[in-house]
């Protein structure tokens, strides 16, 4: 049927295609329960996240282990500035704000970005001459040091609540209408879980446009240069320390921006959201679809997220259906196909499952 078109109608016409099916997408899910569209807006949040890492690994070839901490600076930023934490705790916000905090999207989401982007500069500045496993190391302490500052700046000023988390964080209002709300449009209700897909759908594009044309831009190639013969690429006259700051800014802002979304999604942050293990399964996803391949990316985001929480939902039904019982937690059946995927990846396709080979 699409014989007689060029390569780029047949491009726009299957793009066309995949749009309209992600919008329909949670139609059909939904029939089945809000968790299953609960599940498809996760997995928009774990794309958008391997997405900002792959600049930093897959473009500019620095482990970060620690990319989880940018997670959770806008995951803060946000919950900090919509919800009633900070109005509680200072009397001169109380003051100064009477009615509460209760920013816009549109004045938090791009603050998150940048005070992500900032802490990306901080953690690029002493790891400027680091590489390989010395990278990762310090990468995964700056990682934890977050984490443990964001576990205990409850004392002796208030800032983050400490353990306990900061709760009733506004959910994003646009055009008016609260996303906490079900929207009416005639005989036609969208629950508030597919709102936030919705939202998560449209960011994780524009990152994804933002990402293809970082690709074939200056900075881009000056990016895989580093990549390949940092050596090389310093003698072709290419400004290493910037190009690497740059790469941890801009991966940064892609997890700033994931975590304010998780944030209002959610409605409760804690320290608990953002252990190492969310690093490393962020990793693993850039790892997985291949590095620097953003439908790599993106499909093991897809994979690694989607297919263990699907489980989670299924695994115990199918097993009391066929031997009257559960034998094995779901959770148990996750990590053992976590494990059992990155051993036939590494065997079979150590480049990744969309990855190219290099030469």
């Amino acid at each position: 049927m699409l014989t007689g078109l060029s390569d780029k109608q047949r491009a726009i016409a299957a793009t066309l295609v995949i749009g309209l099916a992600l919008i329909a997408l949670p139609f059909f899910a939904g029939q089945f329960g809000n968790a299953w569209i609960r599940i498809l807006a996760f997995a928009l949040l774990y794309i958008m996240l391997a997405l900002g890492l792959n600049i930093v690994v897959g473009y500019a070839g620095l482990l970060d282990l620690g990319y989880v901490a940018f997670y959770a600076v806008g995951a803060y930023m946000y919950a900090l500035l919509a919800s009633p934490h900070l109005y509680e705790q200072f009397e001169w916000i109380r003051q100064t704000f009477p009615d509460g905090l209760h920013s816009s999207i549109w004045i938090v989401v791009p603050l998150s970005a940048a005070l992500a982007a900032l802490f990306g500069v901080l953690l690029g500045f002493p790891v400027l001459r680091l590489r390989g496993d010395y990278l990762a190391i310090v990468t995964l302490g700056f990682g934890e040091i977050i984490r443990i500052f964001l576990n205990n700046l409850n004392a002796p000023i208030n800032l983050t609540n400490g353990p306990q988390g900061i709760s009733r964080i506004d959910p994003i209002q646009m055009s008016g209408h609260s996303l906490g709300d079900d929207l009416v449009i005639g005989s036609l209700t969208l629950p508030s879980v597919q709102l936030y897909y919705y939202l998560f759908l449209a960011l994780t594009v524009i990152i994804i446009l933002v990402c293809v044309r970082l690709e074939d831009s200056r900075v881009g190639r000056a990016w895989m240069a580093i990549r390949e013969d940092e050596v090389a690429a310093k003698a072709m006259g290419i400004n290493a320390r910037n190009i690497k700051l740059l790469a941890f800014a801009m991966g940064a802002s892609f997890g700033g921006v994931s975590g304010a979304m998780f944030s209002a999604f959610q409605g409760f942050v804690s320290p608990e959201s953002f252990v190492l293990m969310e690093s490393i399964v962020i990793v693993a996803m850039v790892v997985l679809g291949g590095m620097g391949n953003i439908a790599g990316v993106v499909l093991g985001a897809v994979l690694l997220y989607a297919i263990p929480e699907v489980l989670r939902l299924t695994a115990k039904p199918i097993q009391e259906f066929l031997f009257g019982q559960e034998y094995i937690a779901p959770e148990a059946i996750r990590m053992l196909m976590f494990g059992l995927a990155m051993v036939v990846m590494m065997l079979y396709r150590p480049h990744g499952l969309l990855g190219k080979k290099r030469v």
